[in-house]
């Protein structure tokens, strides 16, 4: 079935990670046998042939580079300047990707529905490129608002404000504060540009406020549910409800500290704790609940997003295995409607009726 996943960290991966991506998991893991320079070396699971195989045909894939203050241990680049320079760098990666026939940027509607139709065509995947949509993760690299304009023309289109720590615009996980001037300043700008404002990251404070000056199309590309795991990473049932209100779809994040209470980073694994697939699952299923209904749940994967088998599910080897969630929600008595929904029903609406 043809799926979409709603984050990914490519181009992460190819430059800060040195993965080819154009090669299986298999020969990536290989070549990283005996590097420890990250907690996940050869625990990849990502790479563009397991996209093909498992009929992931577009992504939301992510720029990332965090501007770090004095005094801020988190990683991170010392200037604006060098984030912004950062993901330029990771964008021409994609725009070579995109050169090689690899992948293929998504940035209206026109360029979604030629995209669809190849990958309906009937024909074998191996040779399609995989769809891309550009997403921004952390707003750092914005080196000002007017930065934006050239994001847009560059096809940014999709825009997380916040990531770890404190943002020079909004403070993320682990961290809270308002928004700052130019914090809200980057929202209207948005705003007007229709660049699609993801909330996932966004400290509570920043979160209630974004949502009350942005007026265009919301989403959470990857997100749970806090309700299941207590920390501030993760949705309040409230504002799960305000998502829904706005029509957002919230992407399902597989990183098993999100999926497990009391994860010890290093050494929880997921086999002890149980963390599969199913596991995901009942996040998807607990906004399920809070809506009524399976219009506001897909993927969003997050997977290789600094962490390999070491920290996903454990029936998961490579992204391909996402291609057994339908037989998952079939035994959970999801009807074929509402599967299509969540493998990528749910996002093309969102995007036909954000872009229409």
């Amino acid at each position: 079935m043809f799926t979409i996943d709603a984050h990914l960290d490519l181009s992460m991966n190819a430059l800060e990670w040195n993965r080819d991506l154009t090669l299986p998991v298999s020969e990536i893991n290989a070549r990283e046998k005996g590097l420890n320079d990250k907690p996940d070396r050869s625990n990849a699971v990502v790479s563009l042939p397991a996209l093909r195989e498992g009929t992931i045909g577009l992504v939301v894939a992510t720029q990332i580079a965090r501007y770090v203050a004095p005094g801020n241990s988190l990683p991170g680049w010392h200037s604006p300047e060098q984030a912004w320079a950062q993901t330029q760098g990771q964008l021409a990666w994609y725009q070579a990707m995109v050169e090689k026939g690899e992948m293929a940027q998504i940035r209206n509607l026109d360029e979604l529905d030629a995209h669809l139709a190849l990958w309906e065509n009937g024909e074998d995947n191996a040779g399609k490129p995989v769809g891309f949509i550009l997403s921004l993760e952390g707003a750092d690299s914005i080196v000002s608002v007017d930065y934006l304009e050239k994001a847009y023309e560059s096809g940014l289109r999709a825009l997380g404000p916040a990531h770890y720590g404190p943002g020079r615009y909004a403070h993320g996980t682990d961290a809270s504060a308002p928004l700052s001037k130019e914090g809200k300043a980057l929202i209207r700008k948005m705003d007007e540009l229709g660049i699609i404002l993801d909330a996932t990251h966004l400290c509570d404070l920043a979160f209630w406020e974004a949502l009350e000056i942005y007026n265009g199309p919301v989403w959470a590309s990857h997100n749970n549910c806090r309700a299941l795991v207590d920390h501030n990473r993760q949705f309040s049932d409230e504002m799960i409800k305000a998502l829904i209100d706005r029509g957002a779809v919230i992407g399902a994040a597989m990183d098993a500290w999100m999926l497990s209470p009391g994860w010890e980073r290093g050494k929880s694994t997921p086999q002890e704790r149980g963390v599969t697939l199913e596991t995901v699952l009942d996040h998807m299923d607990h906004i399920c609940q809070i809506a009524g209904n399976a219009n506001h749940i897909g993927i969003g994967s997050d997977l290789d997003g600094a962490f390999g088998t070491e920290q996903c599910p454990a029936d998961l080897k490579t992204i391909t295995d996402l291609n057994t969630i339908p037989d998952l929600l079939r035994k959970r008595g999801f009807s074929e409607v509402d599967i299509e929904k969540v493998m990528q029903k749910n996002w093309l609406k969102f995007l036909r009726k954000a872009w229409g």
